[in-house]
């Protein structure tokens, strides 16, 4: 099958990580080819990653609106951590959501489902404060709280 290839190898945190991207416009596979407006290809990524002596291999496949074009692939797949990461970061700055204790049953989707709404009432309150300042003050007192929460 027609396709185009690139494969990239990051070296980082003690890890050895090769990526493959494969991606194709030949959709004669997919079913109902008309109902997928836009579709112009589809991809697969294979991340292997080697810690020490221990390898895990993950496969991901894609559909695209993009042209078969594996460096293009790989940058659409690779930037979308560009929105993910960061907003992890925040959670784990401003909540410490990595250090939460929180483990069992339905409790960690409970609280996402909680911080991130929370996440976004802070940034829309137009003070100057820093967020986690944002965070502590709505802890602390009623008034900025419902300010944060109401608009008020």
């Amino acid at each position: 099958m027609a396709h185009d290839f690139h494969e990239e190898v990051d070296k980082d945190h003690g890890r050895l990580e090769p990526r493959r991207y494969w991606v194709t416009e030949n959709l004669r596979t997919l079913p109902d080819q008309p109902l997928w407006a836009g579709l112009r290809s589809i991809g697969l990524v294979e991340r292997r990653c080697t810690i020490d002596t221990t390898e895990s291999v993950q496969r991901r496949y894609f559909i695209n609106s993009i042209p078969a074009q594996a460096k293009t692939f790989a940058h659409a797949v690779r930037g979308r951590w560009g929105v993910e990461n960061p907003l992890h970061w925040r959670l784990d700055v401003i909540f410490r959501e990595d250090a939460s204790g929180i483990r069992k049953a339905n409790a960690p989707a409970i609280m996402t489902a909680i911080r991130h709404p929370s996440l976004n009432l802070l940034e829309q309150e137009p003070s100057k404060l820093r967020m986690s300042q944002k965070r502590r003050r709505a802890a602390w007192n009623d008034d900025y709280r419902a300010k944060v929460v109401f608009g008020r």
